[in-house]
């Protein structure tokens, strides 16, 4: 999943997966390179953290034949993060055949709450390129 995703925006922003499930998924992401200008972690990047986790373990429950298309984020800021790396846990809280639902937590290396963000995808079958 890491090297497939090399060239996406998780990759750029230094994403790393550790776990992945449909029902649970864990990331790290560096804060170097993610800061915004007062040197704290960008509260876009928390997001992309959370999306990307969110989005993968919808593709996940999805299954062959279908994509996840995300079509709600929202995203609470905690506490300010201006070094190391950050953890993003996401836990689902609803898999339907049409949807699903996130939780995403993200965490700093103390193991505080940085950001608390939920994530929902619509579930959809693969369209055939048009020629």
């Amino acid at each position: 999943m890491n090297q497939a995703g090399a060239r996406t925006l998780a990759g750029r922003m230094g994403i790393t997966f550790q776990e992945a499930t449909a029902e649970r998924l864990v990331a790290t992401m560096p804060v170097a390179g993610n800061s915004q200008l007062y040197g704290m972690l960008h509260g876009g990047a928390s997001a992309v953290l959370a999306e990307s986790l969110g989005s993968i373990g919808a593709a996940l429950h999805a299954g062959a034949g279908r994509i996840a298309v995300g079509v709600d984020i929202n995203a609470t800021h905690h506490r300010a993060v201006r070094s190391g790396t950050v953890t993003g846990v996401a836990t689902a809280l609803f898999l339907g055949q049409t949807g699903a639902t996130y939780e995403v937590v993200v965490t700093d290396r103390s193991g505080r709450r940085v950001c608390t963000a939920r994530i929902t995808c619509a579930l959809r079958a693969t369209r055939r390129k048009r020629t």
